[in-house]
């Protein structure tokens, strides 16, 4: 699953990879609820988001029942590729 700067998924920290994780199951979540899912700290789920969303795996959409807030889920793109790498085995664990 390459991104747009040639980075992958399986180059980034621990905690980009639980928020991908967190997306993956339960679909599009608020930071709120990404925090609340993952149990990590709100900066760190920020600077997760940011660096899924650098790499393109990551989408951010206006959450209509809190306009304040943002809705992350993932690129139907990515997940596509996610899938392929999983049924082939060839995911960096």
């Amino acid at each position: 699953m390459a991104g747009t700067d040639g980075e992958e998924i399986e180059d980034l920290p621990p905690s980009a990879k639980l928020v991908f994780k967190v997306l993956e199951y339960d679909g599009p979540l608020t930071q709120k609820q990404i925090v609340e899912e993952s149990m990590l700290s709100a900066r760190t789920v920020r600077y997760a988001l940011e660096r899924l969303e650098d790499i393109g795996i990551v989408d951010e959409d206006v959450y209509f029942a809190d306009a304040r807030q943002s809705l992350y889920e993932l690129d139907e793109d990515a997940m596509a590729a996610a899938e392929g790498c999983a049924e082939q085995g060839t995911c960096a664990e």
